[in-house]
């Protein structure tokens, strides 16, 4: 491999020749050998569209000459773009500020500025670092990249999924089956109502997100190294807030409490708490799923699902609820990421928190993968979803918990003993009630329509 020399206030090192980064980024590549989890690009991306807009913003209140934003913002550019991913090698596990994270942004953008300038007009530090800290740029980083992830990805795939939920909703509505609650027989249902659950379920998660995202898009940048702003001119954080809303087509707007933006972390807690509520839900639907599909001859099998591959390597022709066991163990992850998140969030001292880092890896994590998982649900198992009505008709009749619809008629005490003589003697409800003498065959049938019970 051939190298180059680049050097910082530490002194020289030897850098790639091929990569844009310098001697902070090198450092830190060599220093910290930990793990195989690299900074998310969604990270990367995010200081694309913040040093961007910095540079705009300086330019604005006249500390960036027009060359200097021009370089900036076309490296930045290909920064945002994914075209310089593999100059970002730098792993999760560094300092907790993220600073060798933004010096690798910042050097990245000022070797390919000054690549496109011709000439060597940037500095890392100076201009594409200027009025900014790592302190203030790395969680103003976290905060649009989770924003983006989550408008752009996580909440279309959810929507996608309510959807196909509101179609099998609609064509099930008159499928009438057995209710379940204790894992136990209980009053009818609807296929339709039951799945209205699930829709509605995530409808509700929906909300939540959204009321997270307004923290979110309220951005650190401008409180510099402890919140005070030195370095900083007047008007620097909100003219970089409004540069964010252009470049991204969202609102972000500056913190009003900056001390409170680089120590706290409790914008990222709450967002991924809602996260958290729709992973549970997801665990939920996923298994009600897996347990409506089961069978095919020796389980519930009230509905049937998709058979997408081969579902063991001994036992012939099984197919297994593959997506459900795919979702189910990504909201696992999710549920542990959120106790990472939040012992992460509690730590730091004084004016920073210093695990950001693993607060944004997870995060991110966690959002990509519900989004990733939600789609493949929906393509691969739900939008297939098809009633077995013979089978749901079945286990409807077969169940003792119709005889509540007796109760006006005999009584909750008379109706218990007739569900516990028709178990006990394997015999219908309507043959245990007549045989207790509660009532008639002809009043039976008069008075005990399942249908009518959802």
């Amino acid at each position: 491999m051939e190298y180059r020399i680049e050097h910082d206030s530490m002194g020289e090192m030897q850098v790639p020749a091929d990569r844009y980064w310098a001697a902070q980024t090198q450092r830190s590549f060599q220093n910290f050998k930990i793990g195989t989890e690299k900074m998310p690009l969604e990270i990367v991306h995010a200081f694309g569209y913040l040093k961007k807009a910095a540079a705009i913003a300086n330019n604005r209140l006249g500390r960036l000459d027009d060359d200097k934003l021009s370089a900036i913002s076309k490296a930045a550019d290909e920064v945002i773009s994914g075209k310089l991913d593999d100059n970002f090698p730098l792993v999760v596990w560094q300092t907790g500020s993220g600073t060798q994270s933004n010096m690798n942004v910042n050097e990245v953008i000022a070797n390919r500025g000054n690549e496109i300038a011709g000439s060597k007009i940037l500095h890392p530090n100076d201009h594409v670092n200027m009025s900014q800290s790592s302190n203030d740029t790395y969680p103003t980083a976290m905060h649009i990249a989770c924003s983006v992830e989550i408008e752009e990805q996580l909440l279309p795939a959810a929507k996608e999924l309510i959807e196909t939920f509101k179609r099998l909703e609609e064509e099930n509505a008159d499928v009438v089956k057995s209710g379940r609650t204790h894992l136990q027989d209980a009053v009818p249902i609807t296929l339709g109502q039951e799945i209205s659950g699930w829709r509605f379920s995530l409808e509700q998660d929906l909300k939540m997100i959204d009321l997270a995202l307004a923290p979110l898009k309220e951005l650190a940048l401008g409180g510099t190294a402890v919140g005070t702003g030195l370095n900083a001119p007047k008007g620097f954080a909100e003219g970089v807030a409004a540069a964010l809303s252009e470049l991204t087509g969202k609102d972000f707007i500056t913190s009003q409490n900056k001390f409170h933006s680089l120590t706290s972390k409790d914008e990222i807690v709450f967002a991924h708490g809602a996260l958290k509520a729709l992973a549970a839900d997801l665990m939920k639907i996923a298994n009600d799923v897996r347990w409506l599909a089961s069978g095919p001859r020796n389980g519930l099998g009230e509905i049937r699902i998709p058979e997408n591959e081969p579902g063991s390597s001994i036992m012939p022709g099984k197919v297994n609820p593959t997506q459900c066991e795919a979702v189910t163990m990504v909201a696992v992850q999710v549920m542990g990421n959120d106790a990472a998140i939040g012992f992460a969030a509690s730590q730091g001292n004084f004016e920073l928190n210093v695990f950001m880092p693993v607060i944004a890896y997870n995060f991110l994590q966690s959002a990509r993968l519900l989004a990733d998982a939600m789609r493949s649900f929906n393509e691969n198992c739900v939008s297939g979803i098809i009633a077995n009505k013979e089978k749901c008709r079945d286990n409807l009749y077969s169940s003792l918990m119709l005889v509540t619809a007796l109760n006006p008629y005999i009584g909750y005490e008379n109706a218990s003993k007739t569900a516990k003589l028709a178990y006990k003697e394997n015999i219908s409800l309507k043959e245990a009630c007549v045989k207790l003498g509660f009532l008639t065959e002809e009043k039976f049938d008069e008075v005990f329509h399942p249908e009518e019970m959802v």
